[in-house]
């Protein structure tokens, strides 16, 4: 659809614009003045923000921030926003982790095609789950993401939990150099291996910084991995802190422990007991400090523990009478002379099958069929010294086991698939559609570790 010059006007009319800067106009989400159409509108566009002191970076923005602005929205509600192109390339909005129909899961050439420059798409969905999920393209997405277009969708329940103070950190490490000008997003000698990393750790946009949170109190933390390849070894030293959800999953509370592994694109809810005010404590990606929590002063008195989340709808496989469907990922590169000139490389197949990024009929191919409303048993092997996070489009699969380390059961929609471990999870497929399948590695899945599946 093309955009015209009124719709550009009246779209602009319902956003803030809120100052300008060197990467000229900001545009926030806002309401829009047809509310009968849709409930949002989302920009994506050019924004120079300041990650290192001094330095400008030439950052791609959701809404003028980047990370994006965070939507909010609650549990079993429509969500309609329309997104607006004002970057020069095309992309689109994958929402990570919701369950939705594929006509909204944007993936381009399977749900859509490409939203163009100055073009705009309407998603409108129900958000069934409720839950920390969060939104990216799924065109060039190395690039895409890298440069900023991620952000939080955050769906709250439909009754109180019990938390009255809740926290999204967006954690992102960023590929840029000293002067904050961006560095490669993907490196074939990196990409054949565990990923390229970035070099600049960030908590919402920003380095090593210090929160304040209110002192006493339970305070809900929303922490998502929005990193093209960092797997975050998440500690919290000398705090009072539990695991309440799992990927938008409720699971029953537990301690922390010494560290949690989060790979790209999965979610870790916290419960935290701040300490008396005047304490500090270290948000931690193993020995590195990701951010400092401050417990300020706070007149509310001693916060209580919540009671577990309530579970979201999802169907339980029926194990007993499931079909088993094997997986395996694994490494079928060759590193030679010549490999960083820039061509394009497969590194990585499901199944001995390689995604082609290329190839834009590559889901016509789908790597299984499952049958509409029936129970799978879905064995993942990882043949490779290096993590995979599986991730899963359209549906919410349960982790039942692992042979190497030990699983209380929960759902999810990525498993963090450890080198050379084999898991066992369950799903019942009941979203008909095409549905992606792959490491959110990004380039991982972008040198052959993607595939399609098809319910039916």
């Amino acid at each position: 659809m093309l955009f015209s010059r009124r719709q550009m006007l009246i779209g602009l009319a319902g956003l803030g614009v809120v100052g300008l800067g060197a990467g000229g106009v900001r545009y926030w989400l806002g309401r829009p003045e047809n509310v009968a159409t849709h409930d949002y509108e989302l920009i994506a566009a050019p924004l120079d923000i300041e990650l290192v002191p001094g330095q400008t970076t030439s950052a791609w923005a959701y809404g003028g921030q980047a990370p994006g602005v965070e939507l909010r929205c609650r549990q079993g509600e429509r969500l309609r926003v329309r997104f607006i192109n004002q970057l020069d390339v095309p992309t689109t909005i994958h929402w990570h982790g919701i369950r939705l129909p594929l006509a909204m899961d944007g993936v381009p050439y399977v749900s859509q095609a490409p939203v163009l420059p100055g073009e705009y798409f309407d998603y409108n969905f129900i958000t069934p789950d409720a839950g920390s999920f969060w939104y990216h393209p799924h065109v060039a997405s190395g690039e895409q993401l890298g440069r900023g277009l991620v952000g939080a969708l955050i769906v709250e329940e439909r009754e109180p939990t019990g938390f009255i103070h809740d926290h999204t950190l967006n954690l992102k490490s960023w590929h840029i150099d000293e002067q904050g000008a961006f560095t490669d997003f993907s490196v074939p000698r990196e990409a054949a291996r565990g990923g390229t990393p970035g070099r600049l750790s960030t908590v919402n946009g920003k380095h090593a910084p210090t929160l304040d949170l209110p002192a006493g109190q339970v305070v809900r933390l929303r922490l998502i991995n929005l990193d093209n390849t960092l797997t975050y070894r998440l500690n919290l030293p000398g705090a009072d802190a539990r695991i309440y959800a799992l990927d938008g999953n409720p699971v029953e509370p537990r301690p922390l422990g010494k560290e949690y592994w989060l790979g790209p694109g999965m979610r870790i809810e916290l419960g935290l007991k701040v300490p008396a005010a005047g304490n500090e404590l270290s948000l931690r990606n193993g020995p590195l400090r990701l951010a400092t929590l401050r417990a300020r002063p706070n007149a509310e008195g001693a916060g209580e523990w919540p009671p577990a989340l309530p579970a979201n709808p999802v169907a339980e496989p029926d194990l007993a009478n499931a079909e088993t469907v094997k997986f395996n990922f694994e490494w079928a590169g060759a590193v030679s002379v010549g490999l960083d000139q820039g061509a394009a490389h497969s590194f990585w197949q499901i199944n001995g099958q390689a995604w082609d990024i290329n190839d834009k009929t590559c889901a016509d191919r789908p790597i299984a069929r499952l049958q509409l409303g029936k129970s799978y048993i879905i064995e993942l092997r990882n043949l490779s010294q290096y993590q995979h996070p599986i991730h899963l489009h359209g549906m919410t699969f349960k982790v039942l086991a692992s042979d190497r380390k030990s699983i209380i059961p929960y759902f999810t929609d990525t498993y963090l698939l450890g080198k050379n471990e084999r898991a066992r999870v369950a799903l019942v497929a009941d979203n008909p559609g095409v549905w992606m399948f792959h490491c959110h590695v990004i380039d991982h899945m972008e040198t052959g570790l993607m595939a399609s599946i098809e319910v039916v």
